[in-house]
């Protein structure tokens, strides 16, 4: 009887034509899936590149602050946050204007050997009640210009007003750079209707009832426009305030205007702290005394800054002790 041969063990590794299709398939199906995934991937990363670049191209200038009635309190927080957003120098002036640019002053009186009246300003107060201290213990007068809505607005003007210091309502006006140069939030606007003006004016005195008079901050775009300046003017007359042109612009129609209409008026001669060295501020504190002994009085303009601070500790009681008359800005002032 013949002997069974066994059956050959199948092979487990031999793949029949079925199996090998599948498998086939699936790897397809894999790649193909992993390439969309990366195409998409890189289609989404791209988009967003493109939107992000869009979104900048298309960010609005600041804008100006929308019309209201009145002006709320509120204003202290937006006025403090668009100062405080600021680096130091870059809301202050510039530059100065050369003397002969400047609109005729008119000469109080003839001066005399005896006679030679400085009045300080110090601008942009309002933010730091230890700079007001600071300024106070000089012990010479001094006169605070101070930007209605900032943090300390009115703890400076209460602290100012017990010191005898005058105080002045500083003005924040749009500059010809604007919107690239920042200004306060509840800043004036010539494309802001009158009403708003008088508004936002009549807003700034409510924060500041102790203010004498006012001055510009900026503004050499705003002033140069007499009938805004006719409104803004006009509210000052209406409370018997004063005005004193910062000069930002050598165009500037505030002082015409003040003429026009009979209202109270100055302007200033000289820049103390375009540059904050103590050097610089000596020698523009020496400008403006020149230019009081020659015509009876000048008005300077300088900033709380520290060097100028330290300066000014230092440099007026000196200027006591050589016959100028250090003086309250209503002192200066013309009335028409």
């Amino acid at each position: 009887m013949a002997q069974k041969q066994p059956s050959p063990r199948p092979n487990r590794y031999k793949k029949n034509g079925k199996g090998g299709f599948a498998f086939a398939v699936f790897l397809i199906t894999v790649c193909v899936l992993m390439i969309g995934g990366y195409l998409l991937q890189h289609y989404l990363q791209k988009s967003a590149q493109q939107n992000n670049k869009a979104t900048i191209q298309r960010l609005p200038a600041p804008q100006s602050p929308r019309s209201s009635s009145t002006v709320s309190p509120s204003i202290h927080k937006s006025a403090e946050n668009a100062t405080s957003q600021t680096q130091p120098g870059i809301d202050y002036y510039s530059g100065d204007i050369h003397p002969t640019q400047l609109p005729p002053q008119t000469i109080i009186q003839r001066p005399t050997a005896s006679r030679a009246e400085l009045a300080i300003i110090v601008d942009d107060m309002g933010s730091s009640l230890q700079e007001a201290r600071a300024l106070a213990t000089i012990g010479v007068p001094i006169n605070f210009a101070i930007i209605p809505g900032l943090r300390h607005d009115r703890d400076v003007a209460l602290f100012a007003a017990g010191q005898g210091i005058e105080i002045l309502l500083h003005m924040p006006m749009q500059p010809k750079e604007y919107p690239q140069r920042r200004l306060e939030s509840n800043g004036l606007l010539l494309e802001q209707s009158d009403e708003e003006l008088r508004s936002r004016m009549r807003g700034y005195l409510e924060l500041l009832p102790q203010a004498v008079g006012a001055n510009n901050h900026m503004g050499s775009g705003f002033t140069e426009n007499a009938d805004k300046m006719r409104v803004v003017l006009n509210v000052l007359k209406e409370h018997g305030l004063f005005f004193v042109d910062s000069i930002t612009t050598p165009k500037t129609t505030g002082l015409k205007v003040a003429a026009e209409i009979k209202l109270a008026s100055a302007r200033r001669d000289v820049f103390l702290d375009n540059e904050q060295n103590e050097e610089y501020i000596r020698g523009q504190l020496n400008q403006a005394v020149a230019r009081a002994r020659k015509n009876g009085r000048a008005i300077a303009i300088c900033h709380p800054h520290p060097v100028t601070v330290a300066t000014l500790t230092k440099a007026l009681p000196e200027l006591q002790s050589k016959g100028i008359t250090l003086v309250k800005i209503t002192r200066l002032i013309t009335a028409q």
